[in-house]
């Protein structure tokens, strides 16, 4: 387990992995309750016909996995915050707090989207305006100005992606007047850090998403050659945030504990305190 102390780029990706793989079978425990059913959800379009069958499903399928992402996402801030303390986690203990801050973490991710996404779709709308009138005057100046500006409109947003990055703990273990405070504490927290958080979400997302795509890729292969085993790489390629989902709670908190011990000296006690807490407000 790592120590509670301000912590290197490889030492946070380190110490994910370490808590990830000491405490695999609780994770993939709570992946199942979270996750079965949107996972049998995307399965069932995926072997009956597809999204275009049954979009409707497809749908419903996806707003579920997200409010499921939320629960585990929380339950497994619990696991690793009980292993800090020294504590042995406990599945109820998990289960009980992520049930409690589905509803904070909805309206606090909620808040988020609509920031960051109502930059991208006005990014969006200045490239729909634009693009055309630069193609018409065929100037490379132009061109290169416009590729400028986008580029630092996609800078944007990864900065304010990266000032939002630890919302969720901040939701799962402080005491906040309104879940939309989660956003403006997090920005604090990640002042003059963004890009250190930058990167280490950026392996995080090749760990965690590239074998899905890879797999699905795989799937898209095997298809035509084999229909059976073109289904049965797509049912585990389905299955696999059951497994991989618990690893981003690690890094997303141990990034979160890194921030509070820099700037204001958090420690274990302030952490016990912060559950004894949470335990007392599930119950």
């Amino acid at each position: 387990m790592p120590d509670l102390k301000p912590l290197a780029f490889g030492e946070v990706l380190d110490g994910s992995l370490t808590i990830f793989r000491r405490y695999f079978a609780l994770f993939v425990k709570l992946g199942v309750v979270a996750l079965w059913l949107p996972v049998a959800m995307t399965i069932y379009v995926s072997l009956a016909g597809g999204q275009q069958q049954h979009l409707g499903l497809s749908l419903l399928a996806n707003v579920v996995q997200y409010f499921a992402g939320l629960f585990l996402s929380a339950s497994a801030i619990r696991v690793i915050s009980d292993a800090y303390l020294g504590h042995e986690p406990q599945f109820a203990d998990a289960i009980s707090l992520g049930a409690s801050k589905i509803w904070s973490l909805f309206v606090a991710g909620l808040a988020k989207g609509i920031i960051v996404g109502g930059v991208a779709v006005l990014i969006g709308i200045v490239a729909a305006v634009t693009i055309p009138q630069i193609a018409t005057q065929a100037s490379g100046s132009a061109a290169l100005v416009l590729f400028l500006a986008f580029a630092l409109g996609g800078w944007f947003l990864v900065f304010l992606a990266c000032g939002y990055a630890v919302t969720t703990p901040v939701v799962v273990l402080e005491t906040l007047n309104s879940a939309t405070d989660s956003l403006g504490r997090s920005w604090g927290l990640t002042k003059g850090f963004k890009l250190k958080i930058f990167g280490i979400f950026f392996v995080t997302g090749l760990i965690v998403f590239l074998p899905m795509v890879l797999i699905g890729a795989l799937a898209a292969i095997v298809k035509p050659e084999s229909a059976v085993g073109g289904e049965a790489v797509e049912v585990f390629a389905a299955a696999l945030p059951i497994v991989l989902t618990p690893l981003l709670s690690c890094v997303v908190t141990l990034v979160y504990y890194d921030l509070r011990v820099r700037r204001e000296g958090f420690d274990l006690q302030v952490l016990s305190e912060q559950l004894g807490g949470l335990s007392a407000g599930a119950r």
